[in-house]
């Protein structure tokens, strides 16, 4: 790559990073939130792990997204009725159960209709099939599209008054800003504040990762 270009792709990249740092900081009082886009992914539970990549296998670490969770290097397949979704990024640590979390376009290409779930609502939810490179599996139900939701860290939560489980407004201002409503609280003292909204509602917005969000408190959401 030209030297030059490769030195004005980071130069822009640094500047934007520091706008958003910007937006931080000068509007703290403004309940600014992170947003974190979530692409198509699985949750998986130590069985099913083992029947895609193998007896004892583990997850490798690859990035991590909060304290303790992380997106492995090892991806799978997913087969529908009317396709197929590639390298679809497996999530850790293991859980009790298997979950696939998608966007209602992702839904289309594969031809399911999974509904808008809360993490772990898994009851009567779409199945898939998942390959993986040692085996392949049948889930009957598992496949959700994750209701979008804020990650609180306890500090963050009491400091504004939010319960877990409480349904709150998020505004996203810009050229294609949106009001995003039963945004779900979720609070925990391993958290790190972050909304996560999927791609979907992102390219609606018209927002990425490290962009920002402003939570709206009940005297602004009438």
């Amino acid at each position: 790559m030209d030297t030059q270009l490769l030195v004005k792709i980071i130069t822009s990249e640094v500047i934007k990073r520091l706008e958003n740092m910007e937006k931080l900081v000068t509007a703290s009082s403004k309940n600014i939130i992170p947003i974190g886009v979530s692409n198509r992914h699985i949750h998986i539970s130590s069985q099913d792990l083992e029947v895609l990549f193998g007896a004892g296998y583990k997850l490798t670490p690859f990035k991590e997204l909060q304290p303790g969770q992380f997106a492995a290097q090892e991806t799978v397949s997913l087969h529908g009725p009317n396709g197929c979704l590639n390298k679809v990024r497996v999530l850790g640590p293991v859980r009790s159960e298997t979950q696939v979390e998608i966007s209602k376009t992702d839904g289309f290409k594969l031809g399911i209709n999974p509904p808008v779930r809360d993490s772990g609502d898994l009851d009567n939810t779409a199945g898939i099939i998942i390959i993986g490179p040692e085996g392949c599996l049948k889930l009957n139900e598992g496949v959700i599209i994750a209701a979008r939701h804020i990650h609180f860290h306890t500090a963050d939560a009491e400091k504004l008054g939010i319960k877990d489980g409480k349904r709150l407004a998020v505004k996203i201002e810009g050229e294609r800003g949106l009001l995003l409503d039963n945004v779900l609280a979720r609070v925990s003292s391993e958290y790190q504040l972050e909304m996560h909204i999927d791609t979907d509602e992102a390219n609606a917005a018209g927002v990425n990762n490290n962009d920002v969000a402003v939570l709206l408190l009940e005297s602004e959401r009438s």
